[in-house]
């Protein structure tokens, strides 16, 4: 006798059809999400792909192929360029066109165009790099526990924060939409350093461990500045127009002068604030006014007490007692 196995069902069961429907039909009336094909955006996948060929161009010879020789260079880097090349121009590309239909203009010419914004970026590579060449040397000469430059880039999160940053500034300086917020935010998932592609970023940038920076739009900062986990340089009021919309594009976000220091948890908040150079800002603090050069910013130290084995309090006053 034989025995037949039942057969599979046909699609999703009933109820699961049900809730995707409800899905759909609630998606179809939104007005904050897009029509299904009607529009062509950049792909999260490919921008992840961006900035692995991107480091792999700027640190060749660290990242990805390491057996490289005088020979095998100059074919090794045009491959990976090649790659980089027709991503990131198909990417800005769909990212054009998108902004073009978003604001029902005519859009025949974003293939071209995203050509040509991708070799502006190819040609400022030279640059970029050398660049990151001082915030490695910025990092090494800034950290007593960095034992290279190979240690840099290799495992420095900063460093991979700004490596992306600096591609992504130059596109978004060359008015490119979507894109440069999108690479922003894949470093920021891997490195937990939240640089908006806006900042203007000086030379020998260094942050140390780095979880918790959060770098504002609007920020300049200039060269041979180095901050710590957690600080924050962050806009203190959003202004708005008279209807209560925001209003974009105004400067939000501190002046950062040459060689500052901002240590661990400090929150530099305001367009109007300039941090003057040479100045030291302490950990912990809050500060929403200008400093001028030299200044030292620190908050009171806090008192600490303990309680010993004996259920005896003593603050940090008290000179006999020890940990």
């Amino acid at each position: 006798m034989s025995s037949s196995k039942p057969k599979p069902p046909n699609g999703p069961p009933r109820e699961l059809r049900a809730a995707l429907r409800r899905l759909v039909k609630r998606a179809e009336k939104s007005a904050t999400f897009l029509p299904v094909g009607e529009y062509s955006l950049p792909q999260p996948e490919a921008a992840a792909h961006i900035i692995a060929l991107l480091r792999q161009i700027l640190f060749f010879g660290y990242i990805g192929r390491q057996d490289l020789t005088a020979d095998t260079l100059e074919a090794h880097l045009a491959g990976l360029s090649e790659q980089f090349f027709s991503i990131l121009s198909d990417q800005i590309a769909r990212a054009l066109r998108h902004s073009c239909r978003q604001e029902h203009r005519p859009c025949d010419k974003c293939l071209g165009n995203g050509r040509q914004q991708a070799l502006a970026l190819m040609n400022k590579l030279a640059d970029i790099r050398e660049m990151l060449e001082d915030d490695v040397r910025a990092a090494y000469d800034g950290d007593p526990a960095a034992r290279s430059y190979d240690e840099v880039v290799f495992s420095y999160p900063g460093l991979y924060a700004i490596t992306v940053h600096r591609a992504a500034h130059e596109l978004y300086v060359q008015g490119v939409p979507l894109l440069p917020r999108l690479l922003s935010e894949l470093a920021h998932s891997q490195t937990g350093i939240d640089i908006h592609p806006g900042a203007r970023i000086g030379r020998s940038f260094f942050i140390d461990h780095g979880t918790g920076v959060v770098i504002g739009e609007t920020t300049v900062i200039g060269d041979h500045v180095k901050m710590y986990q957690g600080a924050t340089l962050g806009a203190l009021s959003f202004p708005r127009d008279a209807c209560g919309a925001l209003i974009r594009g105004v400067k939000r976000h501190p002046t950062i002068e040459d060689h500052v220091t901002i240590y661990a948890g400090a929150a530099i908040l305001g367009g109007d604030v300039v941090i003057g150079r040479g100045s030291v800002i302490g950990s912990s603090v809050w500060l929403t006014h200008s400093v001028p050069p030299g200044t030292k910013v620190i908050t009171e130290s806090p008192r600490l007490r303990y309680r010993n084995s004996d259920d005896v309090l003593k603050d940090d006053s008290a000179a006999d007692f020890q940990i």
